[in-house]
């Protein structure tokens, strides 16, 4: 059970990692999406919240403080559900759809992580 622990830890925590490298080294476009999802301070929101994929991606895979890194992730995913895929604002129906995806996906990720502090 402990290899599929590890797999499960390596996994999850990949997708923030690899998310933080996009935060980080492509920052300008990003922030410019961010900017027309109405995201105030855009540019230090994009590096802030690489920061915070990093810290806890870091500390879910590593199993260091594994808790305070579900906790930073809950403080990225949840703000972005909420700003970036707030799919409530969208009037084109498949435009929701995709947003509403989104967000669920955020949402569960942000729940997942927190329903198992135990894993970590």
């Amino acid at each position: 059970m402990d290899v599929l622990v590890l797999i499960g830890r390596i996994l999850f925590a990949a997708l923030f990692l690899a998310s933080a490298v996009g935060h980080l080294t492509q920052t300008k476009a990003m922030a410019g999406y961010a900017t027309s999802r109405g995201v105030p301070a855009a540019v230090p929101a994009v590096l802030g919240s690489g920061v915070l994929l990093v810290a806890g991606g870091l500390s879910v895979l590593l199993g260091v403080w594994p808790d305070l890194g579900a906790l930073l992730l809950i403080v990225f995913l949840v703000p972005t559900a909420v700003l970036m895929h707030a799919f409530w604002k969208e009037t084109d129906p498949q435009a929701r759809r995709m947003e509403m995806v989104q967000f669920q996906k955020d949402m569960a990720l942000a729940g997942g992580r927190a329903g198992f502090p135990e894993v970590g």
